[in-house]
Parts: C-alpha cells; structure tokens; sequence
C-alpha cells in the first residue's frame, strides 16, 4: 500500500501537536492543529483536540466551532463520535448531541460498552426512557459489571419501577458488597423497616474498610456506607446511632470536598454589586415556541414536588435538573463553566452580556424538552444565583421560589450525600454560611427586582395545596387542572434525591423532621439564628 507525501506530513502534525499539548504549550498546539483541520477537514480526532486547546486558554466560544464544523462530515467511529458527544454538552450544544446520539443509534449490532457510554450521555441529557432502553439492550449484550447494574438500577427508579430497581441493587451488593455507591443508592429507593434492611451487611462492611483512610477513593467508598448506615438507623427511628453514622460520613466528605467560604461570598458580594442594563418599558416580545417555568431555591427545599405539580398538567412537562441555562450564560460570556469563580467572573461583567442571544441560544437548545407542549419546568435550585440573567434574557418566563423552613431546609441537606459536589452541605458551620448568603441573595432579588420571583411556601403548599397550586397556575398563565393535586399519579421520569418521595401524595411528613436530631443541630440553629434567620417556629412563610 502506498502511503501519500499528503499523509506523511499530517502524521508529522499529529506528533507535533500532541507533543505541544503534553507539554502544556496550548498556543503551540492550537496552531499546529489548525493547521491539520485546514488540510484534513474530516479528521474529527483533530477537531476535538483543537476544540480542546482553545478550551484550555478560556476561549469557550471558540471551542465551539471545530466541534460544530466536524459535524458536517462525521466518521463512522462510534468512540470517536461519543467524545465528540460530550465535549459538545460541555459546551451547551444540545441539539448537534442529540444528533450525535441518534446517528449512533443507526449503528448495527452495537457492543454492550457503547450502549453502556450511550445511556449515559441520554442520562446527561435528560433523557430517562431512551437511557433505560440503552442500558437494557447493554445488559442484553452482556455489560455485566457492577457500575453498569448500579446505572440500571438508578435507571429503572427514575422511570418509576423501584421494585426491579431494588432488586438490581441487591443482586450488584450479592456480588460486589464492597461497592459503596450502590449501597448508598439501595438506601435511598425505600423506607427500611425492621423486617426488611441490610444494617448487618453494611456494619460487616465497613469494619474491612480502614477507619481514617488517607486514600481519597477509600475515603469516599467509606463515607458511602456511612451514610447508608446512618439512612438505615434514622429510617429505625434509632437517631442516636443515626447521627454517629451522618457526622462520620460527612466528616469525610467535608475533607475530600473542602467548602470555598471566600469564593463563594466573592461570588454573591459580585452578584448583589453587579450592574445589569435597564429593560425598557415597553412590553419584551414574547418568543415564539413552549415557554420554561423556572423552579429555584435551596436544594432540598421542595422543589421536585413542585416540579411534579406543575408537570401533572396537560400543558406542561418538566425537563428535570439541567445547567442549560448555566452553559448558554457561560457561552455568551465566553467564560469556561467551573465551579470556583466562572460565575463571579461572569458577575463582574454583567452589563457586557448580550441577554437577546443569551434567551435565544436557550431556547433554541431546551424547547424540545417541551415534547409538544406549551410549558416546560427547568427546575435546577442553583439558578437562584442567576434570577437577575433570567429576567434579563427571558422576560417572558416565570420564575417560582420554593421557601421552607430554614432548619428542614438545613438539615435535608446536610443528611443527603451528594457525592463529590455540594460542599457546603457536609459541615454545619459551612452549611450555615451558605444558607445565610442564599437568604442575602433572595432579599437582594426582591428588592432590586421586584415580581421577578413568586415565593412558594413549602409548609403552605403540603398543609393548603388547592390554594397554593391555584396561585402557582395563576402566575404561570395556567388553568386549574385536579391532576396537579395528584402528582403521585404523574408517570414521568423523575431523577431528583427526592424521587422516592415524590411519588407519594403530598403529604406533612417532611415538616420539622430535624426537631429528631435538635441537640445535635443546635449549633447550626444558633448560626442562623445569629444571622437573623427565625427558626422556632414550622411555619416557613418567612424563609429569614
């Protein structure tokens, strides 16, 4: 086979690009490999690393456009085109992913590995019935090793089938009872009873683990059977034991995942400060296409229960947690997405950002969650910190603030294991100092902003739910339906840590459950009482 003078040169680029990049000389390489892309438009590996180096030197629009170039003639390589897959998620090009993962799925008689990476990308993108189908035929296939039964597991009770969910996780701990993260999301599927837990498996557990491992992976592997004992013994009502459980596992994972105080007081000192261009009075034109309802707050807050509320309705689906809008305000920004100071920096720059583009491009990248309808819930906490850039961007949509109790709040957080995110959430005093920034930014919204979000009280919504949701339908433009006073009847996906307890009916269980444990939690009462925080009472109209 006779090799071209054409391909001896652009193997020669290849070796010196990558030597570029293992060099960290990311200007090096970039121009090297737009060299590459010039001559070899087709080669997608290329295009990815380019894409890659422009990423590096925060240059995330640009990033962009390789990817989106590469799409024009893609190679028939699966792997290759589920990288390209995830770097164009990253950067918030929903759409060209979807195409990405619907082009793969043409692929005959695919390997179980690609089903496996496939049903995680649908899994990013939201997609719960497509990812379960995937990870279904993957087990079909053979994928037989114990992430593959915990992503089944996972899968079958987002889909509401916790019973074959249970029985997955049981049989992946038969075979690897070392594996904590199945452990820990066995717990979270179902209420133990005294009949029916796994205490004396977990306890055997954890005394073959190292009781203060200084490797980060024991570590965590520790803390996930921790928690699942401590989710165990509070099910027991046994909280005495239950709270030796939390503080050990937590006291880990506030190690393995330090909270950044200064960094986050930055970023909320910035977005109170920021300057933001006046809206002019007359009425914004209204984007054509199905309209999102924002649902924000504290996590553990309440929020997926109104997510399945509003959801129940004939004219509403919910597109569950997504950053869509994070990545779109990133990429108008052009500032790489990172979780210590891209928002701060964003904040500093406020009066720079193009709002027009930035509710279009989300828009465009969301509205086929919708799947026909006219609303669609984006229901992410987080984007309390981003009220001011969805008034701006999305005049049109309403936005609802889900408010309870500062201690439940408090204490729903600080019992959840989150995994390696969240840090806040792992120590009192950090919890404390997070929840009174939460409190500053709201009060900050409201007065600078005001109608911009309607507060949706938590106790008021479980005690009174024909009144609140009425209100709620009413600010959303939305007739009354008696299916939203049954969201337990709502057979959506749902892939929140609430999913387990939302598929009840609505019920009071959830107010004052940290009156369990107010011994223990009174250092964290006195903190937020300290910061002007009323905690006394269960009624959580006034959040502060």
């Amino acid at each position: 086979m006779t090799i071209s003078r054409d391909s001896i040169l652009l193997d020669g680029l290849r070796q010196r690009a990558k030597a570029h990049m293992d060099d960290q000389d990311w200007q090096g390489a970039q121009t090297v490999l737009e060299a590459i892309v010039r001559q070899a438009p087709n080669d997608l590996a290329s295009s990815i690393r380019l894409a890659d180096t422009l990423f590096r030197q925060g240059q995330l629009q640009a990033s962009t456009r390789p990817l989106l170039q590469a799409m024009r003639c893609l190679p028939r390589d699966a792997p290759l085109i589920t990288d390209l897959t995830q770097h164009l998620i990253a950067r918030g090009q929903t759409n060209a992913a979807r195409a990405c993962l619907d082009m793969l799925e043409q692929a005959p008689n695919p390997p179980a590995p690609l089903r496996v990476v496939q049903a995680n990308l649908r899994l990013m993108l939201g997609q719960f019935r497509e990812a379960l189908a995937l990870i279904e035929k993957a087990v079909e296939a053979g994928a037989d090793g114990p992430g593959e039964m915990r992503l089944h597991g996972m899968l079958l009770h987002f889909n509401g089938r916790s019973e074959a969910a249970c029985s997955v996780l049981e049989e992946c701990l038969r075979r690897w009872p070392q594996y904590g993260e199945a452990a820990a999301t066995l717990v979270d599927l179902r209420k133990q009873r005294p009949d029916v837990h796994r205490l004396p498996q977990l306890l055997e557990q954890l005394q073959l683990l190292p009781e203060r491992p200084e490797d980060p992976g024991q570590a965590l592997v520790r803390a996930e059977f921790e928690y699942a004992v401590f989710k165990t013994l509070d099910d027991l009502d046994r909280p005495e034991q239950a709270w030796q459980a939390l503080s050990r596992c937590n006291a880990l994972m506030h190690r393995l995942n330090p909270y950044r105080a200064d960094m986050e007081e930055a970023t909320v000192d910035a977005l109170v400060h920021m300057t933001l261009p006046r809206q002019g009075t007359a009425e914004p034109v209204r984007p054509e296409g199905p309209t999102p309802i924002f649902i924000v707050g504290m996590p553990r807050s309440g929020t997926t229960l109104l997510d399945r509320i509003l959801s129940s309705h004939s004219q509403v689906a919910s597109a569950g947690e997504i950053v869509d809008f994070w990545r779109q305000l990133h990429w108008v920004a052009d500032v790489v997405p990172a979780n210590d100071g891209s928002l701060l920096r964003i904040a500093r720059q406020g009066d720079d950002i193009d709002f027009e583009q930035l509710g279009l491009r989300y828009l465009k990248q969301t509205q086929w969650m919708a799947r026909g309808r006219r609303f669609y819930v984006d229901k992410l906490p987080g984007n309390i910190q981003l009220v001011a850039f969805i008034r701006r961007a999305l005049p049109h949509a309403p936005v609802l603030h889900m408010v309870r109790d500062p201690m439940d709040t408090c204490f729903s957080n600080f019992k959840a294991m989150f995994g390696n995110i969240s840090p806040y959430s792992y120590d009192l005093k950090a919890l404390a100092h997070y929840y009174l920034l939460y409190t500053r930014l709201v009060k900050h919204w409201h007065e600078t902003l005001p109608g911009a979000m309607l507060d949706v009280s938590y106790a008021s919504l479980v005690r009174s739910p024909e009144t609140v949701v009425r209100q709620v339908l009413s600010h959303c433009g939305l007739e009354v339906e008696e299916a939203c006073l049954r969201p337990e009847r709502n057979a959506d996906p749902v892939a929140t840590r609430s999913s387990a307890q939302v598929r009840e009916s609505i019920h009071m269980k959830g107010l004052g459950r940290w009156r369990d444990y107010a011994l223990q939690l009174e250092p964290l009462r006195e903190a937020l009482a300290a910061g002007g925080c009323s905690v006394t009472s269960l009624d959580d109209t006034d959040f502060c």
